[in-house]
């Protein structure tokens, strides 16, 4: 029987054994990517910033270039901020990034792990796919749906004659309005409607519990076990709120289609396509009702921000929306509205509206990819885990591939050598690239075409005052 001393000195061979090999891989692996130096034990806590944060990270770029790394509490950060980097990792190393981190706030607490935003790379996420490329998927595939868009945005165009101080809560509207029928079949109402309320307000908790580093729960996950009464876990009883919200947009829309089918009065719907035309079970019933919630998140948010984002372009820069304007009267005329028809002998409408987006991303940091491996790129090490993030208003701003970037120029893109189009960016990239894209570009497009057919756009005037715009936005995943 070996002696106490025999197994001491064989567990101290193995343990030093265990220490060199670690100390020889770590040796002969390649570095991280730069980044500013952090604290022992809690990393780079103190760097991040707390919102605005597309901004404050752009700035270390002048220190440790494009590729930046932070720790925080034991989590890795990669930050890319150059169309290279960005194309090389997202978009042709997608086996590798395709996947999402864990959201212990948004994901877990709140609920929204359920979305196809959240969704990791598997099976689950592909039939997703599967299910919204049918209507979404392409420009073809969207064609079907271009009179109902038309004609939500005339409604628009009404809403707003009557009352142009409402004009946010009118692009919310007319935006919800659109995925509600084709997801739902469920008409709006006028004035307040309670179906757009409740799903505008649970994307509101999207865009505030998915910010990266909002809460300390998403980079000491432990903290959820915290109960709600304790000192200091505030996150608890929000987390609760905002998954009531949550559940009520999943659940009460698509009970309603159940229910209509059932009495036999549905309209058609993509929620009332799949429940007729899938083998239904359990598992594929949660999928569908996830995947119909989903579409939301993949269009009206975009649509949103992006169509107010352009009522601010315009009142800034009025010369620019004569020219359109001049644009759209030489090509549809002064007694009909534009229709999707039009698009294509538009192009300087075109150029405004890709110059909203490449001026003002909806998304500046998208949505967090990560990394299934380890990989090695450029002589650095990304390990494997690692929260991938692109800064999206970054590449937006980049004077190489947009000169004089903080210009709001819709000539750019109509030279002979024309800047590159921000849509390769505002909607993410490779495997996870939003699938409300086409909905999203097609929504925004009539909508702005057909208020510069009918409306000026300007700056108030209060007590003979003109009111200059602040051009501020919030911050959050979706600003």
């Amino acid at each position: 029987m070996p002696s106490s001393l025999f197994i001491l000195d064989t567990t101290l061979v193995a343990l030093g054994l265990y220490i060199l090999r670690q100390y020889l891989i770590s040796r002969n692996r390649p570095p991280v990517p730069p980044g500013p130096k952090g604290l022992p034990l809690v990393g780079n806590v103190l760097d991040m910033p707390t919102s605005y944060e597309w901004l404050a990270i752009a700035k270390w770029t002048k220190r440790w270039g494009d590729i930046i790394h932070v720790n925080v509490l034991g989590k890795r950060f990669i930050f890319l901020h150059s169309a290279e980097d960005t194309t090389a990792l997202l978009d042709k190393r997608g086996t590798t990034y395709s996947d999402r981190p864990t959201f212990t706030m948004g994901g877990e607490l709140v609920g929204w792990d359920g979305s196809l935003a959240l969704t990791q790379y598997n099976d689950r996420f592909k039939e997703f796919r599967r299910y919204l490329s049918r209507v979404m998927g392409s420009k073809s595939a969207l064609q079907p749906l271009h009179g109902l868009i038309e004609a939500e945005s005339r409604k628009f165009l009404r809403r707003l004659i009557h009352t142009p101080e409402d004009v946010h809560e009118h692009i919310r509207k007319t935006a919800g309005a659109i995925i509600m029928m084709i997801t739902y079949g469920y008409s709006v109402t006028e004035g307040k409607d309670p179906y757009v309320d409740m799903v505008d307000k649970a994307m509101e908790n999207f865009t505030v519990t998915t910010t990266p580093g909002a809460f300390l729960v998403d980079v000491l996950p432990v903290l959820r076990y915290v109960p709600s009464w304790f000192p200091g876990a505030n996150f608890q009883k929000l987390a609760g709120i905002w998954r009531t919200e949550v559940t009520e947009m999943v659940e009460r829309p698509f009970a309603m289609v159940k229910e209509q089918m059932h009495e036999g009065v549905a309209v058609p719907s993509y929620a009332r396509h799949l429940l007729e035309t899938e083998t239904l079970t359990t598992e594929k019933e949660l999928n569908i009702k996830w995947s119909a919630a989903s579409m939301y998140a993949g269009g009206a948010d975009t649509t949103v921000s992006a169509t107010y984002s352009f009522f601010l372009a315009m009142t800034l820069h009025p010369e620019i929306q004569r020219k359109a304007q001049e644009e759209v009267d030489r090509v549809v005329g002064k007694d009909r509205l534009p229709t999707f028809a039009d698009r294509e002998n538009l192009p300087y409408v075109e150029a405004v509206i890709n110059e909203v987006l490449r001026l003002n991303p909806v998304a500046p940091l998208g949505i967090p990819h990560r990394a299934s491996q380890d990989d090695i790129y450029k002589g650095y090490l990304i390990p494997k885990d690692s929260i991938i993030i692109a800064n999206i208003w970054a590449l937006l701003r980049d004077p190489e591939i947009y000169p004089d970037p903080s210009a709001f120029n819709p000539d750019r893109y109509l030279s002979s050598s024309p800047n590159r189009n921000p849509r390769d960016f505002v909607f993410g990239f490779g495997r996870r690239i939003c699938p409300g894209l086409n909905l999203a570009d097609a929504s925004v497009f009539i909508a702005c075409t057909m208020v510069l057919t009918t409306f000026d756009i300007s700056k108030a005037v209060e007590n003979g005052v003109v009111v200059e715009p602040s051009g501020e936005y919030t911050s959050g995943t979706v600003r």
